[in-house]
């Protein structure tokens, strides 16, 4: 029996950006880039691995947003047209590099692209289908979020909009998936005990908080965030291990930056004249990445115009190694942790429990961010199939580890973030504080339309008032405030919010005028078709308490 437990835990989400109004809407670009650079080479890794019969064993959430887009025909055709272009870039391309020092990694794009299309294909189009697959067998364990990724601490002064979030959240995952989760992925594990109430309420399992959420719990957890802990509402919280999260997220020490990697800055989209990109080019000329990169990292004080060129094979190299140190690390960790933890295979109770080590990323970093992640990942798993790696530790889904090991220590987590210095300036700063007034204010209309006029209003009225309450939800979201604080974007996530915000008010002002523009309310809806296949269940998320 191995000394301890690995748990991958990878967050899949991204905004709902669904933009009908325009063929091609730059920020949608950001779930295209998401498909073909992450989640299209994350299942590959797992149908590669379950072909090879190497044992897998992930976490991962996926939130509403995310699946309602995946499962959005508009954004799959979307997406097909720019894979396809992107694709004959990559073609001409490879024809203008040979016989140059960039013709190997020009020509190397198109097996990646292949692959893309080649998994698409086997998956018929559906990644949720694809990933459900993977959770039916084992390999990976999907779990849940709040229905927009609300950041939740901020709406626990209204419990119903709280509840909203998650019950919205949970529904909505049983809808895109067919399975009803146990697990549910905090948004930026913000941690709260009303939030912590809620979730025991909704039927919730397990989630995660950071480190310092079990580090400061109380009483203190004699395993610190090596073992979770069962809070008085009766929710198992796990804690995110920062060793295993540094070697991956560290600027200075994390394997992301080795200079053999490709340069995530560098692309021709901001290389080549504008002639030269098919098209593949922002509105009104702006400069987008493509996705084609052609140089290495190089070293971290080296300017973009003097990166070295890319070089696959040693990057295919390294990344195999840093999965191996990777893997041997956790395995030393665990044996470390299961001796100064007095772990006792053979007790009852919290000493029968190995220690489990927790490492949660979001899902983007590999692929997107960190191109070779995904093949990083499929090392790490096959490095820890190795004998001498399984006999210190073993992968397992968070839910498998309680499944196997139901005695917890009672502790209450401590209020925490992922966020900067673990606290919540990141979402409720000076940056974006203006933001939460508008959130409560919308929250108050929508609740007051709900209580006062849904119950006899006709079906044009609470079609209106169904979606306020989609537009609350979906100003809700974390990610606004996210980009106010972090100033990218910040434009896009401005407008966002107060298009959310100006929609939920002209409907209710409308519902209560008895002046309802059905083609308006119509429009809106089909702009923002979100939660659709809920259908007045979005309503009954927001009922009394």
């Amino acid at each position: 029996m191995s000394a301890g437990r690995f748990a991958l835990v990878l967050h899949a989400h991204l905004p709902f950006v669904r933009h009908p109004e325009n063929e091609r809407h730059l920020e949608e670009r950001w779930l295209f880039e998401a498909i073909v650079e992450c989640y299209l080479p994350l299942l590959a890794m797992l149908d590669r691995l379950e072909r090879d019969e190497v044992r897998a064993a992930i976490t991962m959430s996926l939130t509403p947003t995310l699946g309602d887009m995946l499962e959005d025909e508009l954004l799959r055709d979307r997406f097909l047209q720019h894979l396809a272009r992107l694709e004959a870039l990559q073609r001409k391309e490879a024809r203008r590099l040979a016989g140059t020092k960039l013709e190997a990694v020009a020509a190397s794009h198109e097996a990646w692209l292949a692959s893309a299309r080649a998994t698409w294909e086997r998956h018929h189009g559906d990644l949720v289908a694809g990933f459900v697959h993977h959770h039916d067998r084992g390999a990976i364990e999907l779990c849940a979020s709040a229905a927009t990724h609300a950041f939740l601490p901020g709406l626990v002064r209204s419990p119903r909009a709280l509840r909203a979030q998650i019950r919205l959240g949970l529904d909505a995952f049983e809808s895109q998936t067919g399975r009803r989760a146990t697990g549910f992925w905090l948004p930026e594990c913000a941690y709260h005990h009303d939030v912590d109430e809620r979730l025991a309420a909704e039927g919730v399992g397990y989630s995660i908080v950071e480190e310092h959420g079990l580090g400061h719990a109380f009483p203190r957890p004699p395993a610190g965030p090596y073992a979770p802990v069962l809070s008085p509402s009766g929710v198992a919280w796990f804690a995110r291990d920062l060793a295993s999260g540094r070697q991956v997220w560290s600027r200075h020490e994390g394997y992301p930056g080795d200079p053999a990697y490709r340069e995530f800055y560098r692309d021709i989209g901001f290389d080549l004249p504008e002639a030269e990109l098919l098209g593949e080019i922002g509105p009104h000329g702006t400069r987008v990445a493509t996705g084609l990169k052609y140089h290495r990292i190089t070293g971290a004080e080296a300017p973009l115009d003097e990166k070295e060129p890319y070089d696959p094979e040693a990057a295919k190299e390294r990344a195999w190694s840093h999965a191996g140190h990777f893997a041997f690390s956790r395995a030393a960790q665990a044996r470390w942790l299961a001796e100064h933890l007095g772990y006792e295979p053979s007790a009852r109770g919290p000493k029968g429990a190995p220690p489990i080590i927790v490492a949660p990323y979001d899902a983007e970093l590999f692929g997107h961010w960190w191109f070779e992640g995904p093949l990083f990942l499929e090392g790490v798993f096959r490095h820890l199939a190795l004998p001498s790696v399984a006999d210190a530790i073993e992968p397992v889904t968070l839910g498998g580890y309680l499944r196997e090991h139901r005695e917890l220590v009672c502790a209450r987590p401590a209020p925490s973030t992922w966020g900067a210095q673990g606290q919540a300036r990141v979402w409720t700063g000076p940056r974006n504080a203006r933001l939460w007034r508008h959130v409560h204010h919308a929250v108050a209309r929508v609740l007051e339309a709900i209580d006062r006029r849904w119950a006899t209003a006709d079906a044009p009225a609470r079609a209106a008032i169904r979606q306020a309450a989609v537009e609350l939800l979906l100003l809700e979201s974390s990610d606004w405030p996210f980009i106010l604080a972090m100033e990218t974007a910040e434009r896009y996530a401005e407008t966002r919010w107060r298009a959310h915000a100006a929609r939920l008010h002209a409907l209710l002002d409308a519902v209560e005028a008895g002046a309802i523009d059905e083609r308006e309310v119509a429009q809106i809806a089909a702009r923002d078709d979100f939660l659709g296949a809920l259908g007045d269940r979005v309503i009954d998320g927001f009922a009394r308490l």
